[in-house]
């Protein structure tokens, strides 16, 4: 049971860097997709970190546009964000619309870089 309660405190107190590479290593050899979890252990951790920091540390994710391919930013969105295409459909039709909150600076740059790519107009706020 020791064991356990270390591995919480160690998962508690992993910086938003380490958050991401745990991420990334869930996914690629795991083929789990901890993006939700991810989240939650970042704001935990920015949480016990207080006020030493002014720096914004979380971003939304903002899709202003779809863009000319809007077909294939709908398949983009669905990948990212792990909703069925209806749901995907929906947001890229509503746009502006948030398609992520409250994530790491990293991963909101990726996000946005990949979208971009696929041709729709991102913001990040």
């Amino acid at each position: 049971m020791a064991d356990l309660k270390d591995f919480a405190e160690q998962l508690v107190n992993l910086t938003v860097k380490e958050v991401n590479e745990l991420a990334t290593i869930l996914k690629d050899e795991y083929g789990i997709e901890p993006a939700a979890a991810a989240v939650a252990v970042a704001a935990g951790g920015a949480a016990a970190g207080g006020d030493a920091a002014e720096e914004q540390t979380e971003f939304d994710v903002i899709l202003k546009a779809a863009g000319g391919s809007k077909l294939a930013v709908v398949k983009l969105v669905k990948e990212l964000t792990g909703l069925g295409l209806k749901e995907a459909k929906g947001l890229v039709d509503e746009a502006p619309s948030a398609i992520k909150e409250g994530v790491s600076k990293d991963e909101a740059e990726g996000l946005k870089t990949s979208l971009e790519e696929a041709g729709a107009e991102v913001e990040l706020k």
